[in-house]
């Protein structure tokens, strides 16, 4: 890089995961100057905080640049009266400074936001939420989580917590899921995540009479006619669809955009819409549900993404 504007427009992304970190340098038209990924370590926090700060310097070392502007997107999320992380899958962060950790290693100011909203920001900047104004993305995979972006611009609430959509409980349940609802890892009963996550589809199944087995092989077999995999599917859709209409009654955005490992199951997108008029309280809704356009790389570009340009909003 020779010209010190693009220089000050690089900005570095890290997307914090449970089994990968993914690290990106944006430059000011969003195009990638470098790209990594490492295992996130099996550990505890300090491996998980050194492994991103070697991401980082590796990063930098790639292009030639030091001390860019780094955004960090994370499970769970910041409490903002102690900057300590809370609600995360990956529980060895819960309690953690990663924020101020992370600043004091690297001498410069960090940002963190939660995983979800990283994707949401990223697709209504410059993916397939793009041309929208009202933006709710969800994250569908090991985890569920949802993230708000109003006028391109991230909304985390008072408390933070905005866009928490995996930890509320599935809608208009059946007498069969009222009488035995999944315990969450949070501690609480029926949580969407428990239900629609990729290990949820996994725990139906075997409820069902299934084997133990993930759920991209579920579908797998319920595309090849396996009848019990049908089943799992089948519910699992209606499961999504009643927690998107939710999403529809409560903030009725303009699109609802999907990332995460179970985006990429197709019928997500053709019967979703189908079921969920059922359950939102209108005669017609037409709100699109689409795919993340920067797939599984959503996470990381939002995180970069944290910093704007002068020409973005703040």
């Amino acid at each position: 890089m020779s010209d010190a504007k693009e220089n000050a427009d690089l900005r570095l992304g890290i997307d914090l995961g449970g089994t990968k970190i993914a690290g990106i340098v944006l430059d000011g038209e969003a195009r990638v100057c470098a790209e990594r990924r490492v295992d996130t370590p099996e550990n505890g926090y300090n491996a998980t905080l050194e492994a991103i700060i070697d991401l980082v310097m590796a990063l930098e070392s790639d292009i030639g640049e030091s001390g860019l502007r780094l955004g960090v997107g994370t499970p769970g999320s910041v409490l903002p009266a102690t900057g300590r992380l809370r609600n995360a899958n990956s529980q060895c962060l819960n309690g953690k400074t990663l924020g101020a950790d992370l600043e004091r290693a690297l001498s410069r100011e960090v940002r963190l936001a939660n995983d979800a909203d990283c994707l949401a920001l990223s697709e209504a900047r410059d993916g397939a939420a793009a041309e929208h104004r009202n933006v709710f993305g969800v994250i569908l995979g090991t985890g569920v989580g949802g993230g708000l972006v109003i006028d391109k611009q991230l909304i985390t609430g008072r408390n933070g917590l905005a866009g928490e959509w995996g930890h509320t409980c599935l809608p208009w349940p059946s007498s069969a899921e009222m009488r035995q609802p999944p315990r969450c890892w949070c501690g609480l009963d029926s949580c969407l995540e428990a239900w629609i996550s990729g290990p949820g589809m996994t725990a139906d199944h075997v409820r069902r009479g299934g084997y133990d087995i993930p759920a991209r092989d579920i579908v797998e077999r319920a595309e090849a006619g396996e009848r019990l995999a049908g089943a799992t599917l089948k519910v699992w859709l209606q499961r999504v669809a009643r927690a998107m209409a939710m999403i529809v009654n409560i903030l009725d955005p303009d699109v609802i955009v999907v990332g995460g490992g179970l985006s990429q199951i197709r019928w997500l997108y053709s019967e979703v819409p189908k079921i969920w008029a059922q359950h939102a309280f209108a005669d017609h809704i037409d709100t699109p549900l689409i795919a993340a356009a920067h797939g599984d790389a959503s996470g990381v570009r939002g995180a970069a993404r944290l910093w704007p340009l002068e020409t973005e909003p703040t």
